[in-house]
């Protein structure tokens, strides 16, 4: 758009003003149409698209048209300050202002119309107003501003041919006093928009000239954390207090988020971190947001996703996912490592963390009443030698069903099958370490035959429950069903966990979230191998008492970009053995985003 245009809008409200003070003098004069034919400069579907928009804001309860001179600006100026408007320079032919010389002629305008006496006189007058082909006005309509342009340039011109002809004393010298002075009035205004739109241009050519890309942003989090665990003995029967000291860690991600058509994300994660887990004897402990690269970047997220047809979308991940990065966990107030909960147990279903490499997940209807996922991970995907790959290897297969009856109430159904190969002693299996519900619950429960090829079904069904904009309330059970491949495929153990949760937003601050989170890490129930007939490859028996996890947790939101998070992991009974001593886990954990 040219600055000659820019400046033509600058002055607007002025050239508005005197049209509408032009025609009230006309309405006086009561010159006769036949005087006041209109002029041949008048702007008609000849030499004018207009495409009306369907976005376009519908202005509401606009006050009553009036012939008085002194308010019409003000009122004018109000107008075009709250329309704003977008435009479509290729508008179709039936869409086309067709001129009209009767107010008559225009099928939706009614003489109890608010407008109609402005609206005759500027039609039957002035000639400055068309209509559409079909005989309508369509005054509800928001004006764009190729409408608004062509209206105002049609009014001027029949303003200046009357000015030039002096066909009747309609401008006087008291009218021309009154522009005057309303130019004078507007002009620390008008002013004033000058400059900013010149600043604006010159900020946009600058964003222009050095912007990162056109099609990625870059978005990032930081997660710092002092914590500690407290305790008598750690599992095993070290000394608790000698074997851990208070940390201070810290993860860093940037996002590079991609779209080619605005419906797809290419996302390429860069993450560097320094957690590491406390040496309490048990997983049961570890943190939500534990991970530990040396303060190295590596490449951590790396997928594309793109719909297919209007219900299916699909998401090809090429490294270091997991199940929940694709699909919904129902558990929406912590699955979050850097805002939700502090613990890793506590974020969601273990089934969802099965598998881990690359694959594809496709989901069917993901906002629908009813939706479904599918979704397959290649442990070593990337890897071509002998008993690896995509599909000799080690992987995991998920399946879900989702029901979403309304905004309020969500239950999910999920299945997984997944095959681990191991790496027992003198080679056996492959060069994975196996972990059938990735490293949540018992070492037990992990590897109940030991580090040796091991498959498994496992089951899950997961519910959240918002009883208000404040209060949710989540929870989720899984069992799992492992089959020992080493050993014949004969011998089968069952694990079992639980957890429910509640969340109650805004306590404080606006954004801010009290958590408090209660359940069972994974324990195995039952087992067919003995440790006596384990063969010295590990596992076998059975867990022997029950562990409870225990969270509370208070996130407290500063601003849109900082949120501290205070909270304390307590676990019963660690290792799901009650001659263990209670271990707690505090941590101080402060999030930035951006």
């Amino acid at each position: 758009m040219s600055k000659v245009f820019w400046n033509a809008l600058k002055l607007s409200p002025v050239l508005l003003g005197a049209t509408l003070l032009v025609a009230s003098r006309a309405q006086a004069a009561e010159v006769s149409a036949a005087d006041l034919a209109p002029s041949p400069t008048v702007a008609t579907n000849e030499t004018l698209q207009i495409q009306p928009t369907e976005s376009q804001i519908v202005a509401a309860n606009v006050p009553a048209a009036t012939t008085e001179v002194a308010p019409v600006a003000p009122a004018t100026q109000e107008i075009v300050k709250s329309a704003p408007i977008v435009v479509s320079q290729n508008a179709p032919a039936n869409d086309n202002l067709a001129q009209v010389t009767s107010v008559s002629q225009l099928s939706d305008v009614q003489p109890t119309d608010w407008a109609f006496q402005a609206l005759q006189s500027l039609v039957e007058r002035y000639g400055c107003i068309a209509g559409y082909p079909d005989g309508t006005y369509r005054g509800n309509r928001a004006l764009t501003r190729y409408e608004f342009a062509a209206g105002l340039n049609a009014c001027l011109d029949r303003v200046n041919e009357l000015i030039a002809t002096a066909t009747a004393d309609l401008v006087r010298r008291e009218d021309l006093a009154t522009l005057q002075r309303l130019q004078e009035e507007f002009s620390a205004e008008l002013a004033t928009l000058r400059g900013r739109v010149d600043a604006l241009e010159v900020r946009t050519a600058e964003l222009e000239a050095n912007q990162f890309s056109t099609t990625t942003k870059l978005t990032g989090e930081v997660v710092a954390a002092i914590s500690d665990a407290f305790g008598d003995q750690s599992v095993g029967g070290d000394d608790l207090d000698t074997n851990t000291n208070t940390t201070l860690g810290a993860r860093a991600r940037l996002n590079f988020n991609t779209s080619f058509t605005g419906r797809d994300l290419l996302r390429t994660r860069l993450q560097a971190a320094n957690f590491n887990s406390f040496d309490t004897g048990t997983p049961m402990t570890r943190l939500g947001f534990e991970t530990n690269t040396d303060n190295q970047f590596e490449l951590d997220d790396f997928f594309y996703r793109f719909p297919i047809g209007e219900r299916f979308q699909a998401q090809v991940d090429f490294s270091n996912v997991e199940f929940n990065d694709n699909v919904y966990t129902f558990n929406p107030a912590f699955e979050s490592s850097g805002r939700g909960a502090i613990s890793y147990f506590g974020r969601f279903n273990p089934i969802y963390r099965v598998g881990s490499g690359a694959g594809l997940t496709l989901n069917f209807n993901p906002n629908g009443p009813i939706g479904a996922s599918v979704g397959y991970i290649a442990n070593n995907a990337n890897d071509p030698s002998e008993g690896t790959g995509l599909f000799d290897g080690s992987f995991a297969a998920l399946g879900q069903i989702a029901f979403r009856p309304s905004e309020a109430i969500n239950i999910g159904l999920t299945y997984a099958r997944t095959y681990e190969k191991g790496n027992g002693p003198g080679g056996v299996g492959g060069a994975d370490t196996v972990s059938l519900l990735g490293g949540t619950g018992s070492t037990l429960a992990n590897r109940p035959f030991g580090n040796v090829p091991t498959a498994a079904n496992h089951y899950g069904v997961e519910a959240s429950f918002r009883a208000s904009d404040k209060f949710t309330i989540s929870g989720w059970a899984g069992l799992t069903d492992a089959e020992d491949k080493f050993r014949g495929g004969d011998l089968s153990a069952t694990s079992f966990n639980y957890a429910v949760s509640l969340a109650i937003q805004d306590v404080g601050p606006e954004g801010s979230q009290l958590g408090l989170i209660f359940g069972q890490p994974p324990k195995v129930t039952d087992n067919d191998l003995t440790v006596a007939n384990n063969g010295g490859f590990g596992g076998g028996g059975e867990d022997p008492d029950t562990s409870y996890h225990i969270e509370a947790l208070y996130r407290l939101q500063l601003n849109d970009n900082i949120a501290v998070t205070p909270g304390l992991l307590v676990i019963l009974n660690p290792e799901h053995n009650d001659t263990n001593d209670t271990i707690y886990v505090g941590t101080l954990r402060t999030t930035f985003t951006f």
